[in-house]
């Protein structure tokens, strides 16, 4: 291969990083594979209730109360994960969606690893990836839209539409998707159109 070749092949191999929603593009890419809805509307199945109360109303779901989490019945690898949430407590809310996660070791509530924060000031932060930070691009009171991307050791989030972050670090090889009930603390939450993309 000539030096210029090598180089295009480079160039194209940095510019997937850069913008990796090229990698999923709703299952016309050949190799990534149809997205699937996670959650039906209608019910938790597929879902698995631990330590909190988690109920389906208008087709969400909705975190009642408890301290605790509502995860997937599986576990994921690399993907694209696209969730619509919203707070219901006018300040102070706090909730959080983890990936990769395992079940809560014994004594907590919550998984150690990882948690995309949706405490107020903080929403899509991830505390364990250092460049994970973003600020100001949720509405308040209003439905707001996550697309998260995770590959490898790299994740990427957007949300409402919008790059938020990139970050490199993830160390667990996958692990579940779960929903953080922290109820009356961060007050309940309403979680929507849930889907998944997983990714070769």
């Amino acid at each position: 291969m000539s030096l210029k070749n090598t180089s295009a092949v480079i160039l194209t191999l940095a510019s997937l990083w850069a913008c990796p929603g090229l990698a999923a593009d709703d299952g016309a890419h050949g190799s990534a594979a149809p997205w699937v809805s996670l959650f039906d509307g209608r019910s938790l199945a597929g879902w698995k209730v631990i330590g909190c109360e988690a109920v389906v109303q208008d087709g969400a779901i909705l975190l009642k109360s408890g301290n605790g989490l509502v995860r997937t019945e599986r576990s994921y690898r690399d993907f694209v994960l696209e969730v619509e949430w919203k707070a219901l407590r006018a300040d102070m809310w706090d909730s959080g969606i983890f990936f990769r996660a395992a079940d809560p070791p014994p004594g907590s509530p919550w998984p150690k690893t990882y948690q995309a924060n949706l405490r107020k000031g903080m929403e899509g932060n991830v505390n364990e990836l250092n460049t994970a930070r973003s600020q100001g691009l949720t509405r308040p009171g209003d439905w707001n839209h996550f697309r998260l991307t995770v590959v490898g050791t790299k994740a990427e989030l957007a949300i409402n539409g919008k790059p938020a972050w990139q970050a490199d670090g993830v160390k667990t090889p996958s692990g579940y998707i779960a929903l953080q009930a922290e109820i009356p603390g961060g007050g309940p939450f309403f979680f929507r159109n849930i889907r998944i993309q997983e990714l070769p």
